[in-house]
Order: structure tokens, then sequence, then C-alpha cells
């Protein structure tokens, strides 16, 4: 059974993805948004969180926080692109910037993790 706490930190950190997704796009960029922006970043929200939750709950406990860590910097990196580029292509830029790298996050963390389980095997 999923523990409540799990829970809760996949909720929070689903929560928080969306309200920093709407607060870069309509705040820093100035874009009005509209329902399909929304049910975007609900599900980005909603997959960022069970993917935390679900780290949690598998006791990866490393990947957890590495991916923590990298979630943290790809909004970052997100929030950076918007602000200091000015071409037309900066939004498309930090969007794809925080995909791809919280999916490279996700994956390296993941490997690293299963690497230090397989080190302490032996």
């Amino acid at each position: 059974m999923l523990d409540s706490r799990y829970w809760k930190i996949g909720f929070f950190t689903g929560l928080i993805s969306f309200v920093l997704l709407i607060l870069g796009v309509r705040t820093v960029l100035g874009h009005e948004l509209i329902v399909n922006n929304y049910l975007t970043f609900a599900v980005f929200g909603l997959i960022v969180g069970i993917v935390s939750s679900l780290l949690l709950f598998y006791q990866l406990h490393i990947a957890f926080k590495m991916f923590m860590v990298v979630l943290v910097l790809a909004f970052a990196e997100m929030f950076r692109s918007f602000i200091m580029m000015d071409n037309e292509f900066s939004e498309a830029i930090g969007m794809l910037s925080l995909f791809i790298i919280s999916s490279f996050g996700l994956a390296i963390s993941v490997i690293i993790q299963f690497l230090v389980k397989l080190l302490k095997k032996k």
C-alpha cells in the first residue's frame, strides 16, 4: 500500500511543478493561457508527482534526491532561457529544456541508483 507521505510528496511535487509552469509562461513571458495549456501543465505535474512518489515507494532514495535536484535545475534553466534570451525561440527552448533535462535526469538518477545497489550487493 502506498504510504500517505509518499502520496503527499508526490502531490506537492506535482503541484509545485504545475504552479511553476504557469508562473513561467503567464507571468514571466506574459502569454495568455488557454485550457490546453493548463491541461498540458497538469499532465506534466501529474507525471512528475507520480514519478517522485514511485521513486520513494520503491525506496530509490538516491534516485529521488537526484531527480529533485535535476528538476530544480531544469526549472532554473527554463526560467533562465525565458528571461535571458530575447529571440522568438526562447519560449520553445525553455520548455524543451525543462522536458529534456528532467527526463534525462530521471534516467541518469535511476541508472546511478541501480549501480549503487549492484555495488552494495558485491
